[in-house]
């Protein structure tokens, strides 16, 4: 799979000035999602140790990021999850926490919501649909019941509420392999029906593309649909998302602290390139400017740039129809 996609004429990209910071703090989850780009599951054991997080710290204190973004898995299995966002808070940093929602039923996790506003750390929760039979069918039976008590948990807390400072924003993917319904008009659907089966309210909808690599790539591929989906990707190819995409202002950590363009890249093995090291540790970036690096790319990338675009925060262009 990663050959076929390294064999690229996907734009030549370059960086610009360094904004995010994200950090994959581990692989495990208490899913096994059909859209995983991390193949992440119960079964998966790499986490980054308390060494790891403090090097991420530190760099945080130095480097002028203005956000961290927390991933996973389930980023909050990670026992150092927590100690990282106080380091980044106490740094003034902004916190992003990619929650799956159904992680607070799991042990040692039953005040999450609680330390995350306390912390004012942002949530963006995934949701990929407003239907049960949906939301189980991508994410395994009985997701839906455990994520909407989550989700009024947050709104108890004021999470999604205006001028609260609380945000909570949620993550729609495609449930088959088609690009991701307009961005706007998806987002007026879900807050009309989870208001008014639940009462719950949201900041922002994000709509992203699934990208075919690892858990749903493989799917592509066993039902002959791999080749279908790239051609749905680059023929939906916008120049004008170039400018957007996040790979531009964002470094993606992954658990043992090296460091690549995006998270996606990260899942293909693909390192960030600093002069002649073939492989960078997130240390190697102290004091570094990586503004006009290259960038690397493969086919995936046409996953950014296709129709409205994706990223981590949702489409970057609005238009009438994608699909």
């Amino acid at each position: 799979m990663l050959n076929s996609l390294k064999n690229t004429d996907f734009p030549v990209l370059h960086r610009d000035r360094l904004e995010t910071l994200q950090v994959n703090i581990c692989y495990q989850c208490n899913q096994s999602c059909q859209h995983c780009h991390v193949d992440a599951g119960p079964g998966r054991h790499e986490h980054m140790d308390g060494e790891t997080v403090q090097e991420v710290i530190r760099f945080l204190g130095v480097s002028g990021v203005k956000t961290l973004d927390i991933t996973g898995g389930a980023p909050e299995l990670n026992r150092h999850f927590r100690d990282l966002v106080k380091g980044a808070r106490e740094r003034g940093v902004h916190v992003i926490d990619r929650c799956n929602l159904t992680v607070m039923e799991e042990p040692g996790q039953e005040d999450l919501p609680e330390f995350l506003a306390s912390h004012q750390v942002e949530v963006v929760a995934s949701l990929p649909c407003y239907l049960e039979e949906n939301v189980d069918r991508q994410r395994g039976k009985g997701a839906y019941k455990k994520s909407i008590p989550a989700l009024r948990r947050f709104n108890a807390l004021g999470y999604g509420l205006p001028d609260s400072g609380l945000l909570l924003n949620l993550v729609y993917n495609p449930l088959e392999p088609f690009l991701p319904s307009p961005q706007h008009s998806l987002e007026a659907d879900y807050k009309r029906e989870l208001f008014q089966r639940f009462g719950i309210v949201f900041n922002r909808l994000y709509t992203l593309a699934n990208m075919p690599i690892h858990r749903f790539g493989k799917i592509l591929v066993s039902k002959g649909q791999f080749d279908q989906y790239m051609t749905l990707l680059k023929g939906a190819h916008r120049e004008e998302n170039l400018s957007s995409i996040m790979c531009r202002t964002l470094i993606s950590v992954d658990w043992q602290g090296f460091v690549y363009d995006c998270d996606y890249n990260q899942m293909l093995g693909l390192p960030l390139r600093l002069k002649d090291s073939p492989r960078a540790w997130l240390s190697d970036l102290m004091g570094v400017d990586l503004q006009g690096n290259p960038i690397i790319t493969a086919d995936h990338c046409y996953g950014c740039t296709a129709g409205q675009g994706s990223s981590c925060g949702g489409a970057l262009a609005q238009e009438e129809a994608c699909a």
